[in-house]
Order: C-alpha cells, then structure tokens, then sequence
C-alpha cells in the first residue's frame, strides 16, 4: 500500500525528511508519474518559496494588492490534485479501499478528475474518470495519459446531474468506490489546512498588507474554504463567483456556460455557505476575451509595453486558464466593492493553467477572429479595467439562509443525506470540528507510514 505525505507536510514541506524531499525534487523534473511525486503535492517550491505573485496595478486597476495563488506547478499542473490525493487518502486509511480489491471514480468536470487519473494509478488503483463531454480535448488527453478511463456524460461544465446518475449507475458494482469531491470533507480539510496557510504566507512574503478578502469561484466548492481559515485567523471576508449564465446561488438560476471548473449548478454539500459574505457573477465570455489577452503573443506584447505590466506580462501568460481569470476578476471587482486600499490585500487562485485550453482558444479565435492590438487595449480597459459592481448579492442572514437550504434538494432529494445532517451544518462548530480532524489523520497516517 502506497503512502503519502500528511496536511501538516503539504502545508510545510520542510517537515519531510530531507533525502525523500531530494528525491521528490528530481522526480519532479525527471520521471512525473513515479509515486514519490506524491510529496510534490504543496503550495511551496523546492527552495520554500509559496508560489504565488502580487498582481501588477496595470493590469488590475485597483491599488489593493491581489494576491495570486497560481497551481500549474503541482503534479498534473492544478492543485486540485491536493483534494484527490486528500480524499483517497482518507478512505485507505479507513479500511474503505484497497488497491487491486477497488476501483475509483472520479466525478468531476475537470481538474479533479484529471488529479484522480494522476493520483489514483500512483497509488495502484484502477481509476475511472467521469466528466461531460463538452469539456476541453486536452482534459482528456490528460486522463488517459496518467492511466485512467474517461467516462464522458451529456453537456458541459454545469451539467452535474448526469455525472451523478452516471456514479448511481457504476456503485452498482461491489469493486466501485466513488470519490465524490461534493461531499467529501477531506477536500475541505486539504484546502482549509493547506491552501489557507499558502494564502496566509503568501500575504506576508509579498508584503501585501493584510489579508482583507478570499476570493474564489466554486467548483467542488473546495478551495473556497481557505478563506474560512483565513477569516477564523484575520476577519478576512470571503467572495465566491459563479458565472452569470449559470447564477446559482445569486438568482436560484441554472444553465450553461463556459468557465471550465466552476458553476456546477447546485449547492455543494462541503461549501460552508453560511459564511460567505458576498456572491459575485462573472461573465464567461470576459473570461475567456481576457484569457486569450494575457497569453497569446500580441496580448502578452502589448501588455508587457503599452499595458505597463513589464516582465509581469511574459510570467503571467502561462499560468491563467479560465477559472483563473476569473477570480481575478472577481478579486478586482471584490477590491472596488469593498473599498479597499493599499494594505488590504484580495487574495485568489489560479487553479490550473494555459496548457487545459489550446482547443478552447482555437474555437474562440474562429468565433471572434484573431487578437489585434487594438482589441487588446480594448480589453484592457472594458475586462480588467472596466469590472462593474452589479450581480452582487452581499452575505446577509437571510441570503445565508437561503444559500444552505438550497442544498436540500441535491443532498437529501437525491444523494441520501438526512434533514438532520444537513441542519447539523447551520452550526459554525459542525465546522470547525471537520477541520480539526486533520490532525487525527495525520496521526494515523504517521503510524500506517512507520515513520
């Protein structure tokens, strides 16, 4: 049985023994699907650095410091990776798995099921991905290429629905275990623990100031509850964004949209809603616009010369995807909103990177032609420049409540779970007391390692 490194070793990589840490290094660069990488699975680089950069004013217009958290270094290049290896690591450790006795599936649109088809072959188990079919062609290059199989379910990134019916479908076989990333906290812990101090760390290195907001978009809704870490340490207010054409939490909508990781169309069961302080909507088409500004050639130049970003520009090209430009947007407009200044820090994620989306942009090119100079002043200015404060629902008692009862028709209608479970989750110590068991799990995990 293939094990791991513990939270408190992903959150501080310092903690492994130096040789495994040496090994992992090399491993990194030279063999990516060789299981020591598992100990690749944190915020830090090899030197101890927090990947992360402060956002220059040029880009964002805004004199709050926006923090960016950017994954495309983790194993499988999105650190969603993080809540995957969590997750299977917790059940092994429960007797709930086995490798050769179970097979896993991976719901997911995306990051988390390509993490899965990383993960769980690393770990020996056979591994199955289920994810829609509208997703892009490089998430599916990427499964198969770490060893897994892709079940591909009707629509694209908001139909989650059918993933579900699909994961009822193989839970018929005895050997079928479903990792679900809605439901469990291990994905919670690993970001609360995890991505929380990252964030933090981040904050202090680059001298931002404070930790004013968290903002993310919800996918899994996993990431999200690094700021219900940094909020129980700094008062920090926590943002989520979903995309307009899918405005779920802010409007009890529905539909589809673009922005590839997130808008799942309900109400996670692992998003602790009740202590969101705004919901913002994001337009997919801005996202993908400013996607194909920040990385394709004659939108990296200008911004590098005319936009004022400098060296910043040539960096940050290669590490946005979709969802990531998307909370930065999400950050901006959470900066103006809240009128925060130069020691207020905004801080944010880029959960994946440019190499999810060639084929996304190729399409976007043939629909909206190639990107001129001109256009990428314009957006500039109208996307980055420009973020309005509308679609804004702010965080009240009465919106809270209505954010928590919208889990009762995914969780108890159709997944199983009792009124009494989902009333337990009004009580900010239900929380509290999942993010606690990290510690436990990394006492057993020590022990099942014998070092």
């Amino acid at each position: 049985m293939i094990h791991g490194p513990t939270y408190s070793e992903m959150r501080d990589p310092s903690r492994l023994p130096a040789d495994l840490r040496r090994r992992a290094g090399v491993a990194r660069r030279e063999a990516p699907l060789d299981p020591v990488n598992l100990f690749n699975i944190t915020w830090h680089e090899e030197d101890g650095r927090v990947r992360a950069l402060r956002l220059p004013e040029a880009l964002t217009g805004v004199p709050s410091p926006i923090v960016l958290l950017y994954a495309r270094d983790f194993p499988t290049g999105a650190h969603k990776v993080g809540a995957t290896y969590s997750v299977l690591m917790e059940h092994q450790l429960a007797g709930d798995v086995a490798p050769g006795a179970s097979t896993l599936v991976w719901p997911s649109t995306g990051n988390y099921g390509i993490g899965g088809s990383w993960v769980g072959p690393r770990m020996g188990y056979e591994s199955v991905v289920i994810l829609p079919e509208e997703m892009s062609a490089e998430r599916f290059e990427k499964i198969a290429a770490y060893g897994a199989r892709a079940i591909k379910t009707p629509g694209c990134e908001s139909n989650v629905k059918e993933i579900y019916d699909e994961c009822k479908r193989l839970a018929a076989n005895p050997r079928v275990r479903v990792m679900n990333q809605f439901a469990e906290m291990a994905n919670y812990r690993w970001h609360y623990h995890v991505t929380g101090a990252a964030a933090a760390e981040a904050v202090e290195t680059l001298s931002a100031g404070r930790p004013a907001a968290f903002v993310s978009a919800m996918g899994s809704a996993g990431t999200i509850a690094a700021g219900d870490a940094l909020k129980a340490r700094f008062g920090t207010r926590i943002v989520g964004l979903e995309p307009v054409q899918c405005p779920t939490l802010s409007r009890n909508g529905y539909g589809g949209h673009a922005i590839e990781g997130i808008g799942d169309k309900h109400v996670t069961w692992i998003h602790h809603v009740t202590n969101l302080d705004a919901m913002m909507c994001i337009d997919d088409e801005e996202c993908l616009l400013g996607l194909q500004l920040v990385s394709e050639p004659v939108g990296r130049d200008f911004l590098a010369a005319g936009g004022g970003l400098g060296e910043a520009a040539h960096r940050l090209s290669t590490l946005l995807g979709i969802s990531g430009v998307c909370n930065i947007l999400g950050a901006i407009r959470t900066a103006r909103w809240l009128g925060l200044g130069k020691d207020d820090a905004v801080v944010t994620v880029a959960t994946d990177a440019l190499d999810r989306y060639p084929s996304v942009l190729k399409r976007l090119q043939a629909r909206t032609g190639p990107l001129t100079r001109e256009r990428a002043e314009a957006r500039l200015t109208s996307i980055f420049h420009g973020q309005k404060l509308d679609w804004i629902a702010e965080g009240t008692r009465e919106s809270r409540e209505r954010w928590h009862n919208l889990k009762y028709f995914t969780w108890v209608e159709q997944q199983g779970k009792t009124v009494e479970e989902l009333d337990a989750q009004r009580s900010e110590s239900w929380w509290n007391d999942q993010a606690a068991l990290a510690e436990d799990v990394d006492r057993r995990l020590r022990e099942a390692r014998g070092w």
